[in-house]
């Protein structure tokens, strides 16, 4: 069970570009312009920063499960 959630952890972190998760209305100024560098910059901030506190809440379950179990 521990192997198979750190390899899907591993692999979501290798390939960002999988999760492009942007809002619409960022997605239809940044798409409008003809520079596609910068809508692919923008599309991987958003998904660091959504990322994060998803992280932080993981970890902080994990701590207390742990803290609870032993």
């Amino acid at each position: 069970m521990k192997v198979k959630l750190l390899l899907v952890f591993v692999v979501l972190l290798a390939f960002p570009s999988v999760m492009d998760a942007q809002c619409a209305m960022c997605r239809a100024v940044v798409e409008s312009e003809a520079d596609g560098g910068t809508a692919e910059g923008i599309n991987n901030g958003i998904v660091y920063l959504m990322a994060v506190p998803y992280v932080l809440i993981a970890a902080l379950f994990y701590f207390i499960y742990r803290k609870m179990r032993g």
